[in-house]
């Protein structure tokens, strides 16, 4: 009788994301050094450059390979930019924040304190791929929230483009 099998692998979620980037090898070292990821897994191809490569951070498993455009793989930098981001919560932002900076992440949005509890601030990694640094410092109501965000957006003179 076969083994029954997990269909979700163990230590894995529902969702994990898979990063195209052009050089792999340095996107898993700048990924260590930015924010503490632990490599997993590291495949090479028949060229040697990384095929398929996994990394935690924190709990959560997340999946690398360089970009292979022949193939359909395109990094940010081929399809100039990317519409994706990734948010990490941590038990120390600001020290996050400073890390990831020092490794060569440059700051799109200031790490603040945010209308909905949250501190936080976005960086891009030098592979165009967007980070979202956060650690979440208030438990606020919808109300409170919502308050927030009125005056967030009365004060920049904006607001949201909704679809």
């Amino acid at each position: 009788m076969p083994r029954k099998v997990n269909p979700i692998p163990q230590g894995y979620h529902t969702v994990t994301p898979s990063l195209m980037v052009r050089g792999a090898a340095q996107a898993l070292d700048f990924y260590r050094t930015a924010f503490n990821a632990e490599e997993t897994l590291r495949m090479p191809g028949p060229d040697g450059k990384i095929m398929h490569a996994e990394f935690r951070i924190g709990d959560s498993v997340m999946m690398l390979g360089e970009e292979m455009p022949d193939m359909g793989g395109k990094s940010p930098q081929s399809l100039g930019g990317s519409p994706v981001s990734f948010f990490i919560y941590l038990e120390n932002v600001d020290e996050a924040w400073q890390r990831a900076i020092n490794a060569g992440a440059k700051e799109v949005m200031p790490l603040a304190d945010m209308f909905w509890g949250d501190r936080a601030g976005c960086v891009d990694d030098p592979f165009g791929h967007h980070w979202w640094l956060a650690q979440h410092v208030a438990d606020l109501t919808l109300d409170e929230i919502k308050k927030g965000q009125e005056e967030f957006f009365s004060q920049r003179h904006t607001t949201p483009q909704t679809a």
